[in-house]
């Protein structure tokens, strides 16, 4: 016997439909390319969704097809968050940090008929431009009088123009709810990018799941500041969650100094802010220089990389600002665990609390987990026992777009499929999960596994220390050992010896580096992480010093 409820498909326009129609007046405030603060509403942001989806209807493409963005976090991007999906094509949303022959492959591979992006990547859009055959409309965010008149940009239109030629009266169709909304490619660092194509669906249920108390804690009274990038796994899943609960948003644009961003958590009266490691680390060296002190600021979510500890313990015991330690893959859309006390961990002294609070947290409801050793078998939830974790759910990858890569899954006894995160974690009896390295970058020593983040967090504690990773290097007799690659902050003096000596009593004697470099930079990704392939290229003719031991 089947249910009596009514058969409502969820879908992206349903989102933005109820932001308007309950949420209309809350902000959504931008700092434009154009150096000026621009103010909008959820009703407007609504409004103008619609005369999108005229705009695009009227350029002819089909139900299915991609229209990609080059575009930072703003008022512009949002609009075609929620006009290109719900009117149902694919949003592609590029990451310009890319080199433009790896841009010119993802855009060709991914079909896209039109591209929409803001006049600050003009030069990359005109690298690429010709080796694109596919795109048929070139699309400038900007007004009709600051498109530029020279560009080499065959027939480009100003987005004001385009969208403004057409009605804001528009019927979201009714789609099917698991017809693909989304695309958003890996970063690609083995091989060619692969795209994860998200679904109404799955959008959806991310939404939700991503608002919970336990999750994002959303509602709204809040005023959020998405920092990581609406082309990052749109800005892990924020502008819909946002809109489902309609608070406020506040989007930096391109400026993301400590600077700029403290300024406008200030001046908008941020509650809620999720950010990279990398950014938050620049916004804490801004405060530190300054003396500054956050008004409103109460939680920041820190995802994309293992966060240091000692920037955990800046934001709350500094700041008093609770972090929410969390993870999730482009794969996952992304979110996958988030850290938060349970009831009984309330009573616990505030050492212990730390301890929990540094992991990555307990799975959200939707996201199955387990952790398996090489053999494919299941592992302990004891906290001790480390191997491959694997994931499964609603908003997980079943295929890659075009069935790249082949099959994605490891099948279980069962017939079950779950995704290969390529991270190794252990879990606790709580269901806390913690991410030990990614399986590239474990470093195996005299038969013994080093944790790289391990490593690093020890590092980063020290307050000469900007940046850290640690790296394995080749060893005769003990296959492989780590070294600490540093970048210090400005001003600061640390030698080698020093940097080592601060290892002891914090980790065994035999996983402290063999040595420490010192850098003017680590290389980051174009999703703000470490690229340790490239620094491990880089000192590729790096030769460790006598092993003390042998």
């Amino acid at each position: 016997m089947l249910g009596q409820m009514q058969p409502q498909a969820l879908l992206i326009s349903s989102l933005i439909t109820h932001a308007e129609r309950h949420h209309a007046s809350s902000e959504i405030v931008s700092r434009r390319v154009e150096g000026d603060i621009h103010r909008s509403s959820w009703a407007q942001i609504s409004r103008r969704s619609r005369q999108v989806a005229n705009a695009i209807d009227r350029l002819g493409l089909s139900r299915g097809e991609r229209l990609a963005t080059l575009a930072w976090n703003g008022y512009r991007h949002l609009e075609l968050y929620f006009g290109v999906s719900g009117s149902g094509r694919v949003l592609h949303t590029l990451n310009p940090r890319l080199h433009p022959e790896q841009l010119a492959w993802i855009i060709n591979h991914a079909q896209d008929q039109a591209l929409c992006f803001d006049l600050t990547f003009l030069p990359l859009v005109q690298a690429v431009a010709a080796k694109c055959p596919t795109v048929r409309h070139w699309i400038a965010l900007c007004d009709a009088e600051r498109l530029p008149a020279d560009s080499g940009i065959a027939a480009l239109q100003s987005y004001e123009a385009w969208i403004g030629a057409h009605a804001s009266d528009y019927h979201w169709p009714d789609l099917d709810e698991n017809a693909a909304a989304g695309m958003c490619y890996t970063s690609g660092t083995t091989g060619n990018p692969k795209a994860a194509l998200y679904s109404h669906r799955s959008t959806l249920l991310h939404a939700y799941a991503a608002a919970l108390p336990d999750s994002l804690n959303l509602s709204a009274r809040d005023s959020v500041l998405p920092v990581v990038p609406m082309f990052h796994v749109n800005a892990w899943g924020i502008p819909y969650s946002a809109a489902a609960v309609g608070c406020k948003l506040v989007f930096p644009g391109p400026a993301l100094d400590g600077k700029s961003i403290y300024e406008l958590l200030q001046s908008e009266q941020v509650s809620m802010a999720a950010g990279v490691p990398t950014v938050w680390q620049m916004l804490l060296n801004h405060m530190q220089a300054g003396g500054l002190k956050f008004s409103s600021l109460k939680r920041t979510v820190i995802g994309g990389s293992a966060c240091p500890p000692a920037m955990i313990e800046a934001f709350s015991q500094r700041y008093g600002v609770a972090v929410l330690h969390a993870w999730g893959m482009t794969e996952m859309s992304p979110l996958g665990t988030v850290c938060a006390l349970k009831n009984a961990q309330l009573a616990l002294p505030p050492e212990q609390q730390s301890q929990v609070l540094l992991k990555q947290g307990r799975a959200v409801f939707g996201v199955d987990m387990k952790i398996v050793d090489p053999d494919g078998r299941d592992l302990p939830w004891d906290g001790q026992s480390c191997g491959d974790l694997l994931v499964r759910g609603p908003w997980v990858i079943a295929s890659y777009f075009k069935d790249e890569g082949g099959d994605p899954l490891r099948r279980d006894a069962d017939g079950r499929g779950w995704f290969a995160t390529g991270d190794v974690a252990t879990i606790d009896a709580e269901g806390y999960m913690q991410i030990t390295d990614r399986s590239k970058d474990v470093i195996k020593s005299g038969g013994e596994w080093i944790s790289s983040i391990d490593v690093e967090n020890i590092a980063m504690a020290h307050p000469a220390v900007a940046l850290a990773a640690c790296i394995g290097i080749k060893h005769p007799k003990w296959d492989e050992r780590p070294i600490i690659v540093v970048v210090k902050k400005p001003g600061a003096e640390l030698g080698r010896d020093e940097l080592l000596a601060f290892y002891q009593g914090k980790i065994a004697k035999w996983q402290i580096p063999d040595d420490a470099l010192f850098v003017d930079a680590i290389p980051i990704g174009a999703t703000g992480k470490m690229q340790k392939m490239k620094l491990r290229q880089q000192l590729q003719d790096y030769r460790l010093p006598q092993w003390v031991g042998q």
